[in-house]
């Protein structure tokens, strides 16, 4: 099922007289071995406004990325929180959707300087599992509803309701950016270094690490965006700062290299191709380097990259085992798996059981068939 606008959207879900599932262009699926009919927002296309001046954007749910990237560069701007592209990780086909990235909470390396998709996100209109419209937010950041239905959509990945519309902010793409690479550090120095810069009063936009960069080697990056003149005090400053890790460090200015290295780094290329199971943990920076080595004890052949100052762990393994540790004071997502582990491994982390509880509540009330994506977030 393909609609071409939010009332025959609202018309297939109000209809529907089994279990739905819902996709935008097709690039995240996430849980292959989940059932439903597929419905998908990639026919309800189009940008309805955009106010350069006013820094933000309406689109309809099904219009590709590149094609919201294209008219914000037109007009020099960008969308704040950089979404990654999954194709290359989860091996899929299609275009990816704004609505996908709202739906899924696609963030990339610029989170840590500008936010999540939520963030960004001012308005959504959407068909809950009843066939109902619904509208919340709009252009102003200000809401007086009653539930937050934007922060509730974002990243519910089609469990609540089927994204029809989008409300954006976006930002100027500044003049120039800079990168401090620091070439040979362990994982827990690069995630200490790391640290220190997002602490530091420089403004920091990307901060990752790769314990086998491009070149086979590690590679700690640190990145800052703005005017040239800033760009170069800050990158400088950031380089004596630190300059105590013992780390070859050197300052990247290509923008060209700049552009191809953090996209490296936003869609996980170094555990892209083949078929191994891929990870996703949100945790505590300081955490990681303690969370991968216990991972290695289970997985010796984990291959890592972190993201977010280390606020942000990839990880592939060939192993058909529930990497989950016992303990973790974060939340773990298996994002790609083999049939073998899907069998007994969720997708998303089981929840607390209080948040279990309000999740429970909210699928009821804006789902109360249990029709889209059932099974998806427990």
């Amino acid at each position: 099922m393909k609609p071409k606008s939010e009332a025959e959207l609202a018309e297939m879900v109000a209809t529907a007289k089994a279990p739905l599932r819902i996709v935008g262009g097709g690039t995240r699926n996430i849980a292959p071995h989940l059932g439903g009919a597929p419905l998908s927002t990639a026919g309800i296309t189009g940008v309805s406004l955009y106010e350069p001046g006013a820094l933000t954007l309406v689109a309809a749910a099904g219009t590709p990325v590149s094609e919201i990237d294209a008219v914000l560069a037109n007009e020099g701007q960008r969308l704040a929180f950089e979404p990654m592209d999954h194709r290359g990780l989860l091996g899929t086909q299609g275009t990816p959707t704004i609505g996908g990235v709202v739906a899924a909470n696609v963030s990339g390396p610029r989170r840590i300087q500008a936010g999540a998709a939520r963030d960004s996100t001012l308005g959504v209109r959407f068909v809950d599992g009843a066939g109902r419209s619904l509208k919340n937010g709009g252009r102003v950041m200000k809401n007086v509803t009653g539930y937050d239905l934007v922060k509730l959509m974002a990243g519910s990945w089609g469990t609540l309701g089927v994204l029809s519309e989008v409300s954006l902010k976006v930002q100027a793409i500044p003049e120039t950016a800079g990168c401090v690479l620091l070439y040979g550090l362990s994982e827990m120095d690069a995630v200490r270094a790391l640290s220190q810069a997002l602490g530091s009063p420089y403004d920091v936009s990307g901060a990752a690490h790769a314990p086998v960069g491009i070149d086979g080697h590690p590679v700690t990056m640190v990145r800052v965006e703005g005017l040239e003149a800033s760009v170069s005090y800050r990158t400088e400053k950031l380089k004596d700062l630190l300059a105590d890790t013992g780390a070859e460090i050197h300052i990247e200015r290509s923008p060209d290299r700049l552009r191809d290295g953090w996209a490296w780094v936003r869609d996980v290329a170094v555990l892209q191709g083949g078929d191994r199971n891929i990870w996703r943990f949100s945790v505590k920076p300081s955490d990681a380097p303690h969370l991968v080595a216990e991972l290695r004890d289970k997985a010796a052949d984990i291959k890592v990259m972190y993201d977010w100052g280390g606020g942000l762990v990839w990880i592939s393994t060939a192993r058909d085992l529930d990497m989950r540790p016992a303990q973790l004071s974060g939340h773990a997502t298996l994002v790609r798996a083999s049939d073998q582990i899907r069998e007994t491994v969720p997708v998303f982390q089981p929840e607390q059981a209080p948040i279990q509880a309000i999740s429970k509540g909210l699928r009821a009330e804006f789902d109360p068939r249990g029709i889209l994506n059932p099974g998806l977030m427990g």
